[in-house]
């Protein structure tokens, strides 16, 4: 059995698809010394928000995820399929996060979609939606075994 790679609701937008396949690229090629390709992407005045921050701007943006990979050994995306309706869409991943103070470097794994606003080819308006406490409380040294012996009491 196949399963489509996008559902798309509403009026075709042409330039969605290929900046659809522009983001998730820049995404599994992103790092800390190739920022400057967010405005391949990004509209200048671009709102990102996601659990962690929320930016307007692209020099902003460049900031927030300059901060955000200074400590990242490596990061890739599996992406599902896109929904998509007129210039919106949301597109479902999968983080796979190697980050030197995050379980010692080795890989975390997290899931997560993405609602983009998509006009006149570039990316205007970004909200990632993912639970940081799976990213990050869980995964810290001290806090991971403070959460732990939690669950071991309550249960």
């Amino acid at each position: 059995m196949t399963t489509a790679s996008k559902i798309e609701v509403g009026t075709r937008n042409s330039a969605v698809p290929a900046t659809l396949d522009s983001f998730r690229a820049l995404f599994n090629e992103l790092d800390k010394g190739n920022l400057n390709k967010l405005s391949l992407v990004y509209s200048e005045d671009i709102r990102f928000q996601d659990p962690l921050s929320a930016v307007s701007g692209l020099d902003e943006l460049t900031r927030y995820f300059a901060g955000a990979y200074a400590n990242v050994i490596s990061c890739h995306f599996e992406f599902g399929g896109a929904v998509v309706q007129g210039e919106f869409a949301a597109v479902p991943w999968v983080m796979h996060l190697r980050h030197k103070r995050i379980r010692k470097g080795r890989e975390v794994q997290v899931q997560g979609i993405s609602h983009l606003e998509i006009r006149d080819g570039m990316v205007c308006y970004h909200r990632d939606y993912f639970d940081a406490g799976e990213m990050l409380y869980e995964n810290l040294p001290v806090v991971g075994r403070v959460i732990r012996w939690i669950k071991d009491q309550a249960g």
